[in-house]
């Protein structure tokens, strides 16, 4: 696991700026994406616990969309320069440099984890290990809103990301992940794809058990 991380997170060191430039205010033209993460945070904050991890945050922009949807969000990154920017972007909220198979939260802390296609990059057989951590720091009942690249095969397929090498998944495959991790989904959406790579996008709303 390590060696895929660290050759992540050089890639994304490398292009800080410009990922940030392209994907601050992307939101904008993403109504589906726009309302999952709406709809998620409704739900955070109706289980009484509004603290919540944007787990592989970049630049923070979603971060600081949590927070404005009344969620008590801090922003973890492995890129130390995604980190950065988003300090240097946003000093009023917690940045935090991690990885995921280790996050600086203690057992069943949180009411809410946004993992906003921050698992594409992980190759499938490593999967379950960073499912099993975002059930650990989640408390029951707490919400996990998962999106990723979909793919209408029976296995992931790997691709080219423009960043460094990613993973689409099949939605049933990856929802079994998530039930065996002991987050059982309960909704899903699926939509045309906002890229030339033609992978549908999916978001998956679970729950810790």
């Amino acid at each position: 696991m390590a060696e895929h991380q660290d050759e992540t997170r050089a890639a994304y060191d490398e292009v800080v700026e410009l990922y940030a430039s392209l994907f601050a205010d992307r939101l904008e033209t993403r109504p589906f994406t726009r309302a999952m993460i709406t709809t998620f945070a409704e739900l955070v904050r109706g289980t009484g616990n509004p603290r919540t991890a944007d787990v592989g945050c970049g630049p923070g922009h979603l971060t600081a969309m949590l927070c404005d949807l009344e969620l008590d969000a801090f922003g973890l990154d492995i890129s130390p320069a995604m980190v950065d920017h988003a300090r240097r972007a946003r000093p009023a909220l917690r940045f935090d440099e991690a990885r995921m198979e280790a996050l600086p939260v203690e057992d069943r802390a949180l009411g809410g984890v946004l993992a906003h296609y921050s698992m594409i990059h992980t190759p499938p057989g490593e999967l379950p290990v960073l499912l099993a951590e975002q059930a650990r720091v989640l408390a029951p009942g707490g919400l996990l809103l998962v999106s990723f690249f979909a793919t209408d095969g029976p296995e992931p397929v790997r691709f080219d990301h423009k960043v460094t090498p990613a993973y689409s998944w099949p939605v049933d495959g990856f929802c079994e992940l998530l039930a065996g991790a002991g987050l059982p989904p309960f909704a899903r959406l699926l939509h045309d794809p906002a890229s030339e790579r033609g992978f549908l996008d999916a978001h998956v709303l679970a729950r810790r058990q």
